[in-house]
C-alpha cells in the first residue's frame, strides 16, 4: 500500500508535536513519561514525520551509534521512536518510513547496518530486519542464592557513590568493556542521560531512586559497576558491567547480600555468567526472549565490515524485494582481517534473504538453524556447516538497553 501521508524531516520547532504524536500512540503522558528526558538526544535531522492535513500523524527516529560486531566496530543506524497515530493505521505510512529510512542510508553511504528493538515481534521482518540477538530475563529467588564456594572476588571493594560523582567512573568501565561485548554501543553523554533517566517511568512505579555501586581495585582503579533499584522485596538491576571476571563475581556477591529484599531480576545475556557462578543454578530462571533485530542496509559493506571465526568462501545468492540495490549474488571471501564481499555471476552456494543475513550478522542466531528451519537453501553440499561457522560468534551478542527510553 503507498501511503497518501508525506514524509518529511521535522524542524527543531516541530519537536514537541512529533514527541506528543509517540507519547499519544504508546498510551504515556508526556509530561511524567521519559520521553521528555529522551528530548535531548533525539536527532532532528535524522528524524521523520508522516503528516495528514499539515498534522504529524506518524514518524521515527535514527541515532547515530558504533555497534560491536565480531571482530570490530561498525557504525549503525540505531532506529527508534517509530510510531503512527491509532486513527492512521494500515495507510502505508510505517512502510513509507522504513523505505525512506533504509534508502536514504544506502544512497548517503551512512551506517551499513541498521538495528533496533522491536516493540511487537511481527513488524519488522516484512522490512528485512532479523533477530540478532535475545535476552534472558532472570528471575532469582535470593534466598537460595550464593556464589559458588572458592570463587575469586579478588581483593577489591565496593563503594556505593551518587550519581554524580559515579557518572565519569561508570563511563570508563562501560567504554572498555563494550570493546568486547557484541551488540553494545557506544554512549556520549546525551545517551548516557538517557540511560540514567530516573523519572516515575524508569522506576516502573513504586520503586527508588536509581543506586550507583562501583568495583574499585586495591590500587583504585575502578573495573566494575552496578547500577540498580529496590520495589518492595526485590533488586532490580538495571545494568552490570565488568572489566575483569573478580569484579563481575564481587558485584554479584554484593547484590545477593543486600538485606530486606528476597528476589532479584535482571535482564543479561543468553550466556550471562551468573548462573555459573550459583551454588545452586536453579535459584536463577530465565526466559529468553528477542532483543536486537538487525538489518543490512548496504549488503557488501556490512558484510566486510565485521570479522569471521574461521576462513570462509562462499558464493550467496541474497533476495531483497524491499531494498532491491542488496538482491544478487556476492562472493564472501575471508581470512583473518582480509574480508571482500563482491558480487559475481558464479554459481550460488547459500540461497537467503536480507532478513537471515540480519539475523546472522552478531554471530548469535546461526545460519545452521535458519537452514533446518527452511530459511536458508543450501546449493552447495557443506555449505551451510562452513558458512554458519564462520558467521559464529565467541559469545551469545547482547543489547544492554534495558529499561532506556528511548529503547535503542
Amino acid at each position: 500500500m503507498t501511503s497518501t501521508c508525506p514524509l518529511r524531516v521535522i524542524t527543531a520547532a516541530e519537536l514537541d508535536a512529533w514527541a506528543r504524536m509517540v507519547t499519544t500512540t504508546y498510551g504515556q503522558d508526556w509530561i511524567e513519561g521519559g520521553l521528555r528526558n529522551a528530548a535531548a538526544s533525539i536527532e532532528p535531522g535524522r528524524t521523520l514525520a508522516a503528516f495528514d492535513d499539515g498534522r504529524i500523524v506518524g514518524g521515527a527516529s535514527v541515532y547515530g551509534r558504533v555497534m560491536t560486531v565480531p571482530g570490530a566496530s561498525v557504525p549503525v543506524a540505531g532506529i527508534t521512536l517509530v510510531a503512527v497515530l491509532p486513527t492512521h493505521r494500515r495507510r502505508g505510512i510505517l512502510t513509507a518510513m522504513m523505505r525512506e529510512q533504509l534508502t536514504g542510508l544506502y544512497e548517503s553511504g551512512g551506517e551499513p547496518v541498521a538495528a533496533l528493538n522491536a516493540a511487537e515481534a511481527t513488524i519488522y521482518g516484512r522490512f528485512g530486519y532479523g533477530v540478532a540477538s535475545h535476552v534472558a530475563e532472570i528471575q532469582g529467588d535470593k534466598r537460595f542464592m550464593a556464589l559458588r564456594p572458592g570463587t575469586d572476588v579478588g581483593d577489591g571493594a565496593i563503594r556505593l557513590l551518587d550519581r554524580a560523582e559515579a557518572l565519569p567512573l561508570l563511563e570508563k568501565v562501560y567504554d572498555v568493556a563494550r570493546r568486547d561485548g557484541v551488540g553494545w554501543v557506544d554512549r556520549s553523554e546525551r545517551f548516557w542521560r538517557a540511560r540514567l533517566a530516573d523519572g516515575e517511568r524508569a522506576r516502573e512505579g513504586g520503586g527508588t531512586a536509581l543506586r550507583f555501586a562501583v568495583h574499585t581495585e586495591p590500587g583504585g582503579e575502578v573495573t566494575g559497576y552496578v547500577l540498580y533499584r529496590s520495589q518492595g522485596t526485590v533488586v532490580r538491576v538495571v545494568e552490570v558491567v565488568a572489566a575483569t571476571r573478580q569484579a563481575y563475581a564481587a558485584l554479584w556477591r554484593f547484590l545477593i547480600d543486600l538485606d530486606a529484599h528476597t528476589g532479584l531480576s535482571y535482564d543479561g545475556a543468553v550466556d550471562e555468567p551468573l548462573k555459573q557462578l550459583l551454588a545452586d543454578p536453579r535459584a536463577a530462571h530465565t526466559t529468553v526472549v528477542d532483543n536486537l533485530w538487525v538489518r543490512l542496509a548496504d549488503v557488501p559493506r556490512a558484510l566486510c565490515a565485521r570479522r569471521y571465526s574461521a576462513a570462509l568462501d562462499v558464493v550467496l545468492e541474497v533476495q531483497d524485494p524491499f531494498c532491491p540495490w542488496n538482491a544478487g549474488r556476492y562472493r564472501l571471501r575471508a581470512g583473518g582481517d582480509a574480508v571482500t564481499c563482491e558480487r559475481t555471476r558464479a554459481g550460488a552456494d547459500l540461497r537467503l534473504t536480507s532478513t537471515e543475513l540480519g539475523a546472522a550478522y552478531l554471530g548469535g542466531t546461526t545460519l545452521a538453524s535458519l537452514a533446518a528451519a527452511g530459511r536458508v537453501e543450501e546449493l552447495r553440499p557443506g555449505a551451510v556447516a562452513a558458512a554458519s561457522l564462520a558467521f559464529r560468534g565467541e559469545r551469545e551478542p547482547f543489547h544492554p538497553s534495558g529499561a532506556a527510553f528511548p529503547a535503542f
